[in-house]
């Protein structure tokens, strides 16, 4: 008579664990192994994203147009993380304090700040990020100030879909990148003009600027101050300050003066 293993002997009172554990998986009609190690493949897959999107250079891309957005991030998210998104210049630099992209996609005309004074800001506070700068406008004098502001690139949105991938491997390998159907030598001569006369617009502190913008955009005093998180009498002293700095004397001067300097868009 053939000998029958000890563990699946039957004792006289209760069941053997491992016979209860085949009784219980047969009963409930629950595979628990395979479910065990369907679990295990989603963990191990999940972690290899994570893997490979901790390698993937990161992106904060920042424009108030949501179709422009969601366009460049279907682009993006093939090579690079993108992390974030923002629609105005203030909540740019918040987020980019706080997220620390490896490189960031910045519209030039944005409201609240635009993208140029938001650059110089992030740069001030010494974030380490690369800027991309967007544009509709391929005037040479935005591409001279986005430069100066910090800009590694400067791509037209015309082109966005087809160039914005390469400008951003670029200026990941420390080169600078510009539109084609942007003249190289009148970009070169502008920036030399640019460096070699400090206009007083420059001369304004980040606040100041800030409420000189929002101003020109037709924004009240109570909500510039909203905003910024200061108080009506702040904003009027800020503005009257800039004003004076720019020898400027009614609303209507200040707004040609914003149009002038590409503060906002005419």
């Amino acid at each position: 008579m053939a000998t029958v293993p000890s563990e699946f002997v039957v004792p006289k009172l209760g069941f053997c664990r491992k016979l209860r554990f085949c009784r219980n998986s047969v009963t409930d009609g629950k595979d628990h192994t395979r479910t065990a190690k369907t679990r295990k493949d989603k963990e191990r897959v999940a972690s290899e994203d994570r893997a490979v999107n901790d390698k993937r250079p990161t992106v904060l891309l920042a424009d108030d147009h949501d179709i422009v957005v969601q366009g460049l991030r279907r682009v993006l998210e093939t090579d690079f993380d993108v992390i974030g998104i923002v629609a105005d210049g203030l909540a740019l630099v918040m987020d980019s304090k706080r997220l620390k992209p490896a490189v960031i996609v910045v519209d030039v005309s944005m409201p609240l700040l635009n993208g140029i004074e938001a650059a110089r800001q992030i740069q001030k506070v010494g974030l380490s990020a690369k800027i991309v700068f967007l544009s509709m406008h391929p005037d040479i004098v935005y591409v001279s100030e986005a430069f100066r502001a910090g800009g590694l690139a400067y791509v037209l949105k015309s082109s966005a879909g087809i160039e914005i991938t390469n400008a951003i491997r670029e200026v990941l390998q420390g080169r600078t990148y510009v539109s084609p159907s942007i003249d190289k030598s009148l970009l070169e001569s502008q920036i030399k003009r640019d460096d070699s006369s400090r206009d007083k617009l420059q001369g304004l502190s980040p606040r100041l600027r800030e409420v000189l913008q929002m101003t020109a955009e037709g924004k009240s005093t109570k909500k510039i101050a909203e905003l910024l998180k200061i108080s009506p009498r702040t904003v009027e002293f800020h503005r009257y300050r800039a004003m004076e700095a720019l020898d400027l004397h009614t609303i209507a001067e200040l707004v040609q003066y914003a149009i002038k300097h590409r503060l906002i868009s005419p």
